[in-house]
């Protein structure tokens, strides 16, 4: 407080009427002091681009995809070449914003979307059915309110800060990121993808989509036609322009590439004709996709120019998960009678991967490998590389350590600073990185791997001493597997994977006691196991009473039909599955028979990767059902159901009958 006798309002008033040069003294240490305290105070922007592959880039090496933005961003960044993601988006998203693993913070699988568990849930079962070898942990459907985000933790410091785009961590408002320290927030749920669709009105449902639910959120439409990632660049832009020299934190996950595919035909037709010399990538829908991310991205860039913020802002750039390798564009997207998505993308998967293995939704490189960049004028090498091994959960402390916040002493942290690296001034030490996603995959419930120095190992669960390890430098497609070759490698990793187990408290897989293990099951003379389903392009096999579908023709064409007899709808088809990788699902009902096409009605619907799911599919159409058709990605069905508004329905549980 100012003593009375020294107040201003007790001065004579000529010591208060300023001379030009003293005016023009306070202008300048003015100046000085808001350029000190904008130095002091860095801006920081996070721009993650959903299902983004490490190839798909130029800068990293895509010679199909168009990125001049991210090129151009590259050149003033410190580029890395190894960096990680986890295997599905959500995970990725909750180890950013709390700096932890996953097998901590218990986010394990892509279901932010979906009701939160509630309080004293158990998240590793007790109990499965009988032909399930593995009890399996079930992921934690939202962040914790409890977790101090890097978006609190910048906002103390006094950062304005705002979330832009998917969430993805939490479907009810005590779990939005109003709630995680975001000051401004456009988000919307539902949300695995964009809003209802790709444009404007965004609450619009696109044709054909089963079980819609009712848009909720802070998106707001903007004129008819408005692209989301374009909107989304606007109001990035009104955040920046709003700030008004203030430090601020813009966290803008773009809703780009991720299915339903909406794109902007008039880029995807410059794509039609272009040829990939590599010949690894040639999908003119995701090239389209990617061309608005980067303008988004551009957009940000510019406006931090044109406001002169750029040598005083971080910038971080990076992927949720590895590229898409498993959907079918064609048989997903939105059609219309003016939309040919067969001419479009010719039944191709998103993207592709090579050289590394496999995508989205994998334990390999190309499911967690992704593009990370760094930028801040004067402190991060432009146009530099870095081969450290780095991921999302070293976000949040890097960031806070290069403003100098100190770490708060409330939330523990698995991610350590490589600040050191970003500023050329030491190296980042660390004995090993840990990814876990302990769900099922082909044959295996789920999995954990460590990268130490240029080796990999993977353990998978439920298959006791099932290793794979690879030497990363050497063999960066994971094509030879030296475990037997290597045992003491193995060990000396497998305990360093204990540890972390041990540390982080993550859920094992364990053996379900009730499991009963029979061998395979030979048909029987006369009986049929699939239960009158006929297969159609694919393989379906019959072991313990699952049956397992792979297909054998072109992807998304694989499909069981069975005909209904004197069934009508409208009715729910009911299936219990499990998909290593998930992807789109289709029931298809033929009122006159499959022989005769006329009124054939279709409906979509998604089977996510990872544990056993129930799927409930409305074919809301009246009159009959004629033949149904099930299409499915390489799964596991336990059982079909289909259930008619009135009279009796049918279930195949595919069990051999003697």
């Amino acid at each position: 407080m100012v003593p009375r006798d020294n107040h201003p309002r007790n001065f004579p008033p000529r010591a208060f009427v300023p001379t030009a040069a003293m005016f023009r003294l306070t202008l300048c240490l003015l100046a000085l002091t808001s350029s000190f305290s904008a130095a002091a105070q860095p801006n920081v922007v996070l721009f993650l681009v959903d299902d983004m592959g490490w190839m798909d880039s130029g800068v990293y090496g895509s010679k199909y995809y168009e990125t001049p933005n991210i090129d151009r961003f590259a050149t003033r960044a410190m580029r890395f070449t190894n960096a990680y993601s986890q295997p599905l988006c959500s995970p990725t998203r909750a180890s950013l914003l709390t700096g932890q693993y996953t097998a901590r913070h218990g986010i394990t699988s892509a279901t932010g979307h979906q009701q939160p568990q509630p309080a004293g849930h158990v998240f590793l079962p007790e109990t499965a059915p009988p032909n399930a070898a593995m009890l399996l942990p079930e992921s934690k459907n939202f962040l914790e309110p409890s977790q101090i985000t890097l978006a609190e933790t910048l906002k103390t410091a006094g950062y304005r800060t705002a979330h832009i785009g998917k969430w993805h961590l939490g479907l009810t408002k005590p779990h939005w990121p109003e709630q995680q320290g975001f000051d401004v927030a456009f988000h919307c749920h539902p949300d695995p993808g964009p809003p209802g669709n790709y444009f404007s009105p965004y609450g619009v449902v696109p044709d054909g989509v089963a079980n819609a639910k009712t848009k909720i959120g802070t998106i707001t439409d903007g004129p008819d036609g408005e692209y989301i990632v374009d909107r989304q660049a606007a109001e990035a832009v009104k955040f920046i322009d709003a700030s008004k020299g203030a430090p601020f934190f813009l966290n803008l996950w773009c809703y780009g590439v991720h299915g339903p595919w909406g794109h902007k035909p008039e880029y995807t037709k410059a794509f039609m004709d272009k040829k990939d010399p590599s010949g690894r990538q040639g999908n003119p829908i995701m090239a389209s996709m990617l061309k608005s991310v980067d303008e988004c991205f551009g957009r940000i860039l510019d406006e931090l120019d044109k406001q002169g913020l750029t040598d005083n802002t971080i910038i971080i750039f990076t992927s949720d998960n590895g590229g898409n390798t498993h959907s079918n564009i064609t048989s997903e997207g939105k059609k219309t009678a003016n939309e040919d998505w067969t001419k479009w993308a010719g039944n191709q998967p998103p993207t592709k991967n090579t050289p590394l293995r496999d995508g989205k939704g994998t334990l390999y490189e190309g499911g967690t490998r992704v593009p990370m960049m760094w930028a801040w004028a004067g402190k991060i090498a432009p146009g530099s590389t870095s081969d450290s091994v780095v991921g999302p959960i070293d976000v949040y402390p890097t960031v806070i350590d290069l403003l100098g916040i100190a770490k708060p002493t409330a939330q523990t942290f698995d991610g350590v600073s490589y600040a050191k690296v970003l500023q050329g001034t030491g190296d980042l030490a660390r004995e090993g990185y840990f990814n876990y996603h302990p769900h099922a995959g082909a044959n295996k419930a789920g999995g954990v791997w460590v990268r130490s120095g240029d080796y990999k190992l993977l353990r998978w669960f439920g298959q006791p001493n099932t290793h794979e390890l690879y030497n990363l430098k050497d063999d960066i497609s994971e094509a030879t597997d030296l475990s037997a070759k290597m045992p003491e490698k193995v060990q000396a990793l497998s305990t360093l994977i204990d540890g972390f187990l041990k540390d982080t408290g993550a859920l094992y897989p364990r053996p379900n006691p009730a499991y009963k293990p029979t061998v395979a099951q030979v048909k029987p003379q006369n009986t049929d196991p699939l239960d009158g389903w006929k297969e159609r392009q694919c393989k379906a096999t019959l072991r313990d009473g699952v049956l397992s579908m792979k297909a054998t023709g072109q992807a998304g064409n694989a499909f069981l039909g069975h005909g209904t007899g004197t069934m009508k709808g409208p009715a729910t088809v009911k299936l219990r599955v499990r998909s290593t990788a998930g992807g789109a699902g289709k029931i298809e009902s033929f009122p006159k028979g499959s022989a005769d096409p006329e009124g054939r009605i279709e409906v979509p619907f998604e089977v996510k990767a990872g544990d056993w799911q129930d799927l409930q599919v409305e074919v809301a159409n009246p009159g009959p059902l004629g033949t149904l058709r099930v299409y499915l990605p390489d799964a596991e069905i336990d059982w079909i159901e289909v259930v008619p508004a009135k009279g009796k329905g049918m279930r195949s549980d595919f069990d051999v009958k003697s």
